[in-house]
């Protein structure tokens, strides 16, 4: 199901999520709508990481 590479991903997700949401409502907008911007650039990472393992073994 989950490997651990895919709890390190979401983990950094929600870390990330978590601190946009506190720059964002400590009032801080700027910094929380750039924050905000790398959740889905760490989940494409993390798509574009597994892709590329699978691409591997099946190979």
């Amino acid at each position: 199901m989950f490997s651990r590479s895919d709890f390190f991903i979401l983990l950094a997700v929600v870390i990330s999520f978590a601190l946009s949401a506190y720059l964002w409502f400590s009032g801080q907008r700027e910094e929380g709508a750039f924050t905000a911007l790398w959740v889905p650039s760490i989940l494409c990472f993390g798509i574009y990481f597994k892709l590329m393992i699978r691409m591997r073994i099946s190979s």
